[in-house]
């Protein structure tokens, strides 16, 4: 029998994956693959469900995400630009996908908690991103959440 000694504690197995979660991954991966090859959102859209494990993520939420990002890339742009330290083309992709789609999640997921948004694009940004991207991609929320949802953003911020 293999136990664990005091000094050295039993691993877990990472928590399993909401079908929530994966659905973003997965629009992450296809705004990835948009931002660098600029493909057809059919086409990526395709490409995403033929993946290994496509089939545990919520298929609506991917939908909704990575076509409703592509659609609506250029207002969310604005919104970013207004809270990005350089031109939204000249970020990482992967810091630029994730940042899309926690914009796109205040914007257009009301029934999705600021905070809930945010918290997914950080936890986004940890896995894909660069080392310290997950910072970036908190601060930059953060200051977008105030300005597209300034009262829930008031009313968090007055309960603590």
């Amino acid at each position: 029998m293999n136990t664990p000694s005091p000094a050295q504690p039993a691993r877990r197995a990472p928590p399993a994956k909401s079908p929530r979660r994966r659905a973003r991954e997965f629009a992450l991966q296809g705004l990835y693959e948009w931002l660098i090859a600029g493909s057809d959102a059919g086409v990526i859209d395709a490409h995403m469900r033929e993946q290994d494990g496509f089939a545990k993520c919520d298929a609506v939420l991917f939908d909704t995400l990575l076509h409703g990002c592509i659609r609506e890339a250029a207002p969310l742009d604005e919104v970013l630009a207004r809270h990005v330290d350089r031109p939204t083309a000249e970020l990482s992709p992967i810091e630029h996908a994730v940042l899309m789609i926690g914009a796109f999640e205040l914007r257009q997921c009301i029934d999705v908690p600021y905070k809930v948004a945010i918290n997914e694009a950080v936890e986004l940004a940890k896995s894909f991103g660069g080392t310290d991207g997950h910072k970036y991609v908190n601060g930059v929320l953060d200051k977008a959440a105030a300005e597209l949802r300034p009262a829930e953003v008031a009313a968090a911020r007055t309960r603590r």
